[in-house]
């Protein structure tokens, strides 16, 4: 297959994953958008075996056929509960690949630079190793803590910025050695320690992050990993790469943004430690003294039926249960007996970003119900019965009311506010940013323990 050829069809690849991110903007273009990017994919795998770069074909099909078997097993029998752990570990995939090729780029002896463009091949080759050390270590940590592997609180060592900074200005003394050396045996030493420092660093920098702040983390090493394929693209002066690197690379970089202000948060604040340290004084307090108003199964029938507006809001409870078919069945009843239903979901809910309306659209909840959470926020007073499902961190009022608390600032969705509340919950653990919940404790707040998806078909032949 001819260059020209090739360029050809890694620019109607390139357009493709524009489409597919476009597509990804909102749910009912998702599917779309979805293969769009599978197609430009193939494309681009198509046209890169066929290219005239390509010589042995055996090492291509010895690596394919395994992935490609692998892909297909993890699609099957990954429930969508762990997705954002499956995340987690496929930027770690990205990262170390990043990091092979730019050894591998390093090492090859058909490279022959000379001049300003060694400068700048070996800046690639350095940059890209350390984006994609950092993006492979931390994606590992990322996927420990929320596979419970690593507990989810801050790991917080004694002057870690100042090891942080330590590590940024060896990292940057070397890379200046790496680009000065003459020879390999020069290069490999300066190359070597900032690949470990890499790997250090980005187990530093994710352990120090609170659970509540995981989603944030997730979509950070999305952009990681775009920039780590971009710099990949560079050191193999292959254009589709340096494209969709840098499209990965900007789009996980505003959605950490966006994940940052519905939280709160500064960004750089929450890379050097996150959520959940402590819990305050105040919300413990709250816990002590509080009154707990257990429910059961046929009260909350009797109230969803007598209500004229009903608030659903689903957190990651929902998610571990797997309820989310019956929530669209109790739903469905509802609606069908006049019922006004809406969801309001969090832009944090669940463990990654969108992670709720994944679920939802996957239990066939129509789109046009589901809205963020600044959309149905003021909306609360005007709401009969709320109905909060394995959501914790996202419906604390501490976050409003207590100015010690850790997620003191954090937007949340005041379900408080209207007129009766019901959380289907097992118990009265804090969820996962490690904090006490105070709207367990209020007047108009009803207690449903329990297993969430029991709960819901329960619900849902009472309602019927």
């Amino acid at each position: 297959m001819s260059t020209g050829l090739v360029n050809a069809i890694y620019l109607g690849a390139a357009i493709l994953f524009i489409l597919a991110l476009s597509g990804l903007s909102s749910n009912e273009n998702a599917k779309r958008g979805n293969l769009y990017g599978m197609l430009g994919m193939a494309l681009a795998i198509i046209a890169t075996v066929f290219s005239d770069a390509v010589t042995s074909y055996w090492v291509i099909v010895i690596c394919i056929i395994p992935g490609a078997i692998l892909g297909l097993v993890l699609a099957r029998k990954v429930k969508m509960t762990q997705m954002p752990q499956l995340v987690a570990i496929l930027h770690s995939v990205v990262g170390l690949a990043a990091v092979s090729v730019g050894y591998a780029t390093y090492l090859d002896p058909e490279m022959h630079f000379v001049g300003t463009e060694k400068t700048i091949h070996d800046l690639e080759v350095y940059i890209g190793i350390y984006i994609g050390a950092l993006t492979f270590s931390g994606s590992v940590i990322a996927f420990g803590k929320l596979s419970a592997l690593i507990t989810s609180k801050p790991v917080l060592l004694p002057a870690r910025h100042t090891i942080n900074l330590i590590m940024l200005l060896v990292v940057i003394y070397y890379g200046v050695e790496f680009v000065n050396a003459e020879s390999l045996q020069q290069a490999w030493f300066p190359l070597t320690v900032m690949t470990v420092i890499a790997l250090i660093f980005g187990v530093h920098m994710v352990i120090a992050i609170g659970g509540a702040d995981m989603p944030v983390v997730i979509s950070m090493l999305n952009s990681y990993s775009g920039w780590a394929a971009a710099a990949t693209g560079f050191m193999l002066t292959n254009d589709l790469l340096i494209v969709t690197g840098a499209l990965v690379g900007s789009s996980g970089a505003i959605l950490s943004y966006i994940m940052c202000r519905a939280m709160n948060r500064n960004f750089f604040s929450v890379i050097s430690g996150g959520f959940g340290t402590t819990s305050s004084s105040s919300s413990a307090a709250v816990a002590e003294v509080g009154e707990v108003h257990a429910t059961t199964v046929e009260e909350v029938a009797q109230l969803l039926l007598d209500a004229k507006k009903v608030m659903i809001v689903p957190g990651y409870g929902m998610a571990m249960a797997q309820a989310q078919r019956a929530v669209s069945d109790v739903t469905r009843i509802l609606m069908g007996k006049g019922v006004h239903v809406i969801f309001g979901i969090h832009p944090v809910a669940g463990r990654m970003p969108g992670h709720m309306n994944v679920l939802l659209a996957e239990a066939k909840v129509p789109y046009d119900i589901v809205f963020e959470m600044e959309e149905v926020n003021d909306d609360f007073p005007n709401v009969d019965v709320t109905l909060v499902i394995g959501a914790n961190d996202t419906v604390n009022p501490a976050a409003l009311e207590d100015p010690g608390s850790p997620i003191s600032g954090m937007p949340v969705l005041e379900v408080w506010k209207s007129k009766t509340v019901v959380v289907l919950k097992r118990g009265m653990a804090t969820g996962y940013a490690g904090v006490d919940n105070p709207l367990f404790y209020k007047d108009n707040t009803r207690m449903l323990f329990g297993d969430a998806k029991t709960n819901m078909d329960e619900l849902v032949k009472a309602l019927s």
